[in-house]
């Protein structure tokens, strides 16, 4: 899996919760946010942070925008704010921009107004909601786009007892295995000689219907 640099601005709930999952998939993160607090609370899990104003052009411009992959605006309390951010980060040379909508209305003006795409976190709440309780399998999921998501799951029974390299899952389904959860530690590097346990949860990244047609089988 390529290593991708990721801006992200805004760090309330949603923003730390997207923090959270893309330190877990061993994702390279700067965050920033103009409240000191929320900074100092995910430097832990970040790549660096930084406090200060995304609607402030010398700001965005000192960051060098263009040496992000993705950029993703998760400010939820200042709609004008997203919306000022996702134009400068557009006009800077952004690559990607996902931007935080919290209705289709605001969706369609951050789409006018630079962003590639849109995350709904209410909406994704209510399916994540239907999606883990579809199966006792499922321990989280999080959303990337309409056809891929990362799951996390418990080790399929056909699994237990494979290594990595066995199961050559990449080759047979599409999806790569990021991360092994074993006695509540969590380990991001998985080698192809890595044997799969029963009571083993794995982080997986691929297609939603392939990964839900493992999980049901």
């Amino acid at each position: 899996m390529k290593v991708k640099s990721i801006l992200l601005i805004g760090l309330g709930r949603f923003g730390r919760h997207v923090a959270m999952r893309l330190n877990e998939v061993g994702q390279e993160v700067m965050a920033v946010d103009h409240d000191e607090e929320r900074v100092n609370k995910v430097l832990p899990i970040v790549t660096s942070a930084l406090i200060g104003d995304s609607t402030d052009p010398n700001f965005l411009a000192s960051l060098g925008i263009r040496n992000f992959d993705m950029c993703i605006v998760a400010i939820g309390d200042d709609f004008q704010a997203s919306l000022e951010t996702t134009d400068l980060l557009k006009e800077l040379g952004a690559k990607h921009i996902i931007s935080r909508a919290c209705s289709d209305i605001q969706a369609k003006f951050l789409l006018r107004n630079g962003a590639d795409s849109i995350a709904f976190p209410e909406g994704q709440l209510a399916e994540w909601i239907a999606i883990r309780s579809s199966s006792d399998n499922i321990i989280d999921y999080f959303e990337l786009d309409h056809e891929h998501a990362i799951y996390e799951i418990s080790v399929p029974e056909s699994w237990a007892g494979q290594t990595v390299s066995d199961l050559d899952t990449r080759k047979k389904y599409g999806i790569n295995i990021l991360a092994v959860k074993r006695e509540d530690r969590l380990d991001t590097s998985v080698t192809p000689k890595m044997v799969l346990k029963e009571k083993d949860t794995i982080l997986v990244l691929g297609k939603r219907d392939v990964i839900q047609k493992i999980i049901d089988s």
